[in-house]
Order: structure tokens, then sequence, then C-alpha cells
């Protein structure tokens, strides 16, 4: 069991922490001393959490706080914060708040100016972000994605043209229907990643064209088990074939004196075109 210390703080202070998506061995030193000094964990499920503390040694004392008590126990917590309790908040894996528990706990420990203190770690969307070989100079996490097909839909016409690279959450009972629903939206070709179980023994990240993904999910039934992010890539709204030769040309040329994003913004001001052009020509197809 880990030794106590004294906490960095003397004033009362809610603290965030991160815990693995999977791999145990993804937990921070500090997540864990964190853990370990607080006087009380506010856990999204009391039984889950607490056979992570047993494996790590923690003995500190836990309290339930879940989508469907947070309203009215925040308020509680923020109570227990100012009469001295120091409070670890987590959820069941990753980092709290994120398609998790915590907002409105945090909210009202920041109107009751309360000091809070995110930690860094585990996190499956910036994860699976990482390795998906999709653009990420601009993203945005979606959440989980509606549980009927006319709200995926909705949400696929949404960001059908947007040109970020955009993430959900999927569970595996619907990644199917999800994919079928993404097609007919957004178009055979349009490159989708699936990141699955993340971490963990079966870990999969699978980029293709969109039909392709289909069919390859489809086609094996242990791609549609486990927890699934989607990661889709933004909308191209020029194609190569539109760019003038000469202006990838010189981007080919500046960008081996220069990072691709100041190429990209030189050439376009060199042959008046877009930059956001230029710069995805480029992540495509120079090394």
């Amino acid at each position: 069991m880990t030794d106590k210390k004294t906490l960095p703080t003397e004033v009362p202070t809610l603290y965030i922490v991160p815990t693995p998506i999977g791999n145990l061995g993804d937990i921070t030193q500090r997540a864990l001393d964190t853990l370990t000094n607080v006087d009380l964990i506010a856990a999204e499920d009391t039984r889950h959490t607490g056979k992570l503390l047993s494996h790590f040694g923690i003995s500190t004392k836990t309290f339930a706080l879940h989508d469907h008590n947070e309203q009215q126990k925040a308020q509680v917590l923020v109570e227990k914060l100012l009469a001295g309790y120091s409070i670890a908040l987590v959820s069941d894996a990753g980092t709290p708040l994120i398609s998790d528990p915590g907002y409105h706990l945090v909210t009202k420990c920041r109107q009751a100016g309360v000091k809070v203190v995110p930690l860094p770690g585990a996190c499956a969307v910036v994860t699976a972000l990482s390795a998906s070989g999709l653009p990420s100079d601009r993203f945005s996490f979606e959440g989980f994605l509606p549980a009927k097909s006319k709200g995926r839909k909705d949400k696929f016409l949404e960001i059908a043209k947007a040109e970020r690279t955009c993430i959900f959450y999927e569970s595996p009972h619907r990644i199917l229907d999800s994919l079928h629903d993404m097609l007919e939206i957004l178009g055979a070709e349009r490159e989708v990643v699936l990141a699955r179980e993340l971490t963990k023994t079966f870990e999969t990240i699978q980029g293709l064209p969109l039909a392709k993904l289909v069919d390859w999910v489809k086609s094996d039934e242990n791609q549609q088990r486990g927890e699934m992010a989607l990661l889709v890539h933004g909308y191209r709204a020029v194609s190569d074939d539109s760019l003038p030769e000469e202006a990838t040309r010189t981007l080919a040329i500046l960008s081996k004196e220069l990072p691709l994003k100041k190429a990209a913004a030189l050439a376009a001001e060199i042959y008046n075109l877009k930059k956001n052009a230029l710069y995805k020509w480029g992540l495509e197809h120079l090394d």
C-alpha cells in the first residue's frame, strides 16, 4: 500500500483523476498518490473503482457519483469540500467528464470557489486520434452517437461538410447500423477509422474508405465487440485535381525548408488558393 503523503495544497480541492482505459500500467504515479491521499473518491461505479483501488493497495473511501444522481449529490460533495475535505473524481475509465459524469460537480465547485485541479492521463479520444493517421490539427469530439437511426443520420448530416476530423464513441451492438447510416450520408469514399479495445489485448485500429470498412467489420464478428471509437476524416472541400500542379510543386519545394503549415500558407498566398486545401494535400502526399 502506498504511504500517505501530504497533498500539495492546503485549501479544499477537487482533483480530476484519469484512470486507465484498459491497461492498468497506464495509470500515473501522480494519480496513485492523489487517490491514496485524498479524503474521499467520488466514483462513477464504486464496485468498479474498488477493484482498481484494491489492485494498487489503496484504501480511500469511495462515494457514488453517476449520471442518475450527480445533480442531487454534487452539492453534498461541495459542502464536504468547503468543510475541508479533499476529493478525487474518477470515472470507470479514462478522463472524467469526457462522455462521463462530473460536469455538474465541477461547475458547482467553481461557482463555490473550490479549487479544481485536473491531472493529465488516459483518454480514449486522444489515444485514438494519435494513431489514426487522420489530420489532428483540428478535431472535435462528438460523444456517443444517438441510439436511433434518424438521430445518427442527423448527426452525420451536421458534420458532413465539416473540414475537421470528427470523433464518436459507439457501442458494439450498434456499430454496424451506425456504419451503414454513416455510409448513406457521407458516401463510400469518406475515410473512417475504427479504433477498438484501445490499450487492451485485442486492440484494433483500422482505417479504410467507408464502404470497405463496413464490409471489413461485417466479415469479422470480433471487430463488432468491445469499446469503440469512430474517427471520420474531414470533408475535402477542394479535390486534389483542382489544385494547380505548379502550386503543389511549389508546396513540395517549400516544405523541404519550412514546416508544412507555413509552406502551405506561402504557397496559398502565391497562387491565391485556400491554405487548408494545400495543407491537406501536403499531409496526404508529402513525407
